[in-house]
């Protein structure tokens, strides 16, 4: 895309004037605009509805790699921002998204057992984690081998957050696609259409590839897809790993994901992934189930799975914060925070985060 840039404000025509543009309304986008209302900023928020994958999210919070049993990278000092974060949001909004709920992993091997019990014995994992082999409570699933369980994890029902949320914001909330070409710059100022702002935040997902002033950032789609099913036999008051997840909603009915596909980049829900899906259930529930929806997302992800924070090289008015992958629920509001602090408080963001390690 070629675009003209233009270096002179007609600040007649700039009839709002606000500390922020946010371009994109998923968890990003949102984790932003409330740190910036939190420390009494103005902003505007530009959202076209192309991007879905928040929306599409399971939204578990869980500081454990069940696969391997190590650690989430960051996950204990994410958690304890995001949770009061999102309390905070339930409080101030008046309704209720954070849903409390264990997790059990399903053992497949003594070994898998042995694995736990020495996982158990990190510090790290001593809130989360506890120590036993759970008979399998449920005759519903397949669990020979028992189950893990894990304590103080839960779930955030993003749809309701960002529904309530866009709802909240009114008129500081524009439902229209954002046209990098009418982007203007003077100075310390950056003008789009009639706003005028000290600083334009991109917090678009996937969306970003289609961004000429960031599109050589590395990110990659992973295309992930759901299937909510009807299981009227299967009791479940916690969150199932095994292979799948398996998350229990309301009147029997189950989350279940979620697949990768790196090289579709629609958002067209799929027949390969669906089948995908129900052969890997019929490996653990011993139970009838109906496939009652699905849906698909786009997840931006990048190579060392680390989030995507940092200004343009060239225009410093302008900002990202991308790449929150499959963990969005738990790094947003600590990348939000990370990168106000960045370009309020010239506070350095880590390499690790930094768009430059990159670009």
């Amino acid at each position: 895309m070629l675009i003209q840039i233009k270096t002179s404000i007609d600040y007649y025509l700039c009839i709002m004037n606000v500390d922020y543009i946010i371009v994109g309304f998923g968890l990003a986008g949102l984790a932003f605009a409330e740190t910036l209302a939190e420390n009494k900023k103005s902003f505007i928020i530009f959202e076209d509805d192309s991007q879905n994958s928040s929306i599409v999210a399971g939204g578990a919070y869980n500081p454990i790699v069940l696969k391997r049993f190590t650690p989430v990278w960051d996950a204990i000092d994410q958690l304890e921002i995001a949770i009061p974060f999102y309390k905070n949001i339930e409080e101030k909004l008046n309704t209720k998204f954070i849903q409390a709920i264990d997790l059990c992993r399903i053992f497949t091997s003594v070994e898998e057992q042995n694995n736990w019990f020495a996982a158990c014995d990190k510090p790290v994992f001593a809130k989360y984690m506890i120590p036993e082999v759970l008979e399998n409570p449920i005759k519903a699933i397949d669990a020979p081998f028992g189950l893990g369980r894990v304590t103080n994890t839960g779930r955030i029902d993003t749809e309701i957050l960002l529904d309530t949320y866009k709802t909240y914001l009114e008129d500081k909330i524009r439902l229209e696609h954002f046209d990098y070409n009418l982007i203007e710059f003077d100075g310390e100022f950056v003008c789009y259409k009639d706003i005028l702002a000290k600083q334009l935040v991109f917090c678009e997902g996937f969306g970003v590839k289609k961004n000429p002033f960031f599109k050589e950032i590395p990110l990659r789609e992973a295309k992930g897809e759901l299937i909510t099913i009807y299981a009227p036999k299967l009791e479940l008051d916690f969150v199932l790993k095994a292979g799948v997840f398996i998350m229990p909603l309301e009147k029997h009915h189950f989350l279940v994901g979620a697949t990768f596909n790196w090289k579709d980049k629609t958002l067209t829900p799929t027949e390969d992934a669906k089948d995908e899906l129900i052969a890997k259930l019929k490996k653990v529930l011993l139970v009838d189930f109906e496939v009652v929806s699905q849906v698909a997302g786009i997840r931006p992800t990048v190579l060392d799975r680390r989030p995507l924070l940092g200004k343009h090289s060239q225009y410093k008015q302008l900002a990202v914060l991308n790449g929150l992958g499959t963990r969005g629920v738990m790094l947003a509001p600590k990348m939000a925070k990370k990168l106000y602090n960045f370009l309020e408080h010239d506070i350095s963001l880590e390499k690790e985060i930094n768009t430059e390690r990159y670009l």
